[in-house]
Parts: C-alpha cells; structure tokens; sequence
C-alpha cells in the first residue's frame, strides 16, 4: 500500500531495499528465475533496473557488447526521429550482447519495421519511468505515467519501474557488419 510520507510516497510497510541509492521508491514485483514463460513487451522491472546499471543484455542477461567503440544499444520505434541524431536522447531499454541483436530485429516487433544499431560511448542514468503521484492528497492517488529525471521536484511522487538512461556520444554503427567482426573473433 502507497502512502503519502515527508514529501512524496512510500509504502506503508517499506522495506530496505525498495528505494535506490538516489532515494527513489520502486515498484514491488515478484522473482522467480526460471519460472514461467516470457511475456515479450512487458518490463520486468528489477530486470530493467539491474541491465541498465550493470549494463548486461536485456534479452539474456549476460554482458552486453562492449569494445573501444562503445556498448552496443538498439533503438526502435523513434528511430526514424529528429531526438535520435543529438546528444541527449533518453531511453528505457537496457544494451544488447551482438547475436540478441541479430535475433532481436528479426524477431521484435518493435525492431522489426526499423531499427538504429549505436555504439554509445558516453552514457548516465537520468531518471526513472513510472507512476506520478498526486501531491497534497490525503491518499496517494496515481494520476499519470512519465518519466522524471533525479533533479525533478516530482520524483518523490514517482513509484517507479524502468531506469532512464541518456546517450551524450555514440555513433550509429551497421549491425550486420558488427555480427560479421562478432563471428571473426570466434563469437
């Protein structure tokens, strides 16, 4: 239960470990690895929040592409958008290892129609995605979902479920001759 406490939201039984470092109140999922199926278009967000910090693959988990370059990250459906091509463009999804890329874009929706392989050498978690809360309610009430960055006065209000990271350098890259140089290297 969400509850309204000092100057944003918490959970009334609150524990220990379901606030980051930055103070930010996350959303409460289950675990159980190995269980189940996929749900493909659904965030897990422990999953989301730990690739993104530890930059492992989102579809495997092991460690994502790394060299000289930069870490290798996939854009989607804004791909086609002027936000891309500048510094500063923000995402939710985790980097990827080369052959989840390779599988990714044939089998994703989202990658399928077009898709943007980076190398992005510079990078910073920003924010988070999630829940808005309504400050001066007497009962937390969720009003909207939107992503907020670390500085924003509303991020005690936030319950949130993706971490937000910022590309500042990268360099679009062909992801096809990027699997060409994986399998030379003996991937």
């Amino acid at each position: 239960m969400v509850v309204v406490r000092g100057g944003g939201i918490a959970y009334a039984d609150e524990g220990l470990y379901e606030r980051d470092d930055m103070g930010v109140l996350w959303k409460r999922i289950g675990m159980s690895p190995g269980k189940g199926r996929p749900e493909f278009g659904k965030v897990h967000f422990l999953r989301q929040r730990r690739a993104m910090r530890k930059l492992l693959c989102q579809v495997c988990g092991g460690p994502s592409d790394r060299t000289g370059e930069g870490t290798l990250w996939l854009v989607g459906e804004d791909a086609d958008g002027p936000e891309l091509w500048e510094p500063g463009y923000v995402t939710t999804h985790p980097p990827v290892c080369v052959p989840c890329a390779v599988t990714s874009v044939g089998a994703c929706p989202h990658l399928r129609e077009v898709y943007v392989a980076l190398r992005v050498r510079a990078f910073a978690p920003v924010g988070v995605h999630g829940a808005l809360y309504c400050p001066g309610e007497a009962f937390p009430v969720a009003y909207d979902a939107d992503g907020v960055t670390f500085e924003d006065w509303r991020i005690g209000w936030v319950l949130a479920s993706q971490l937000i990271m910022e590309f500042q350098e990268f360099t679009v890259v062909d992801l096809e001759a990027e699997h060409a140089t994986y399998l030379a290297n003996g991937g």
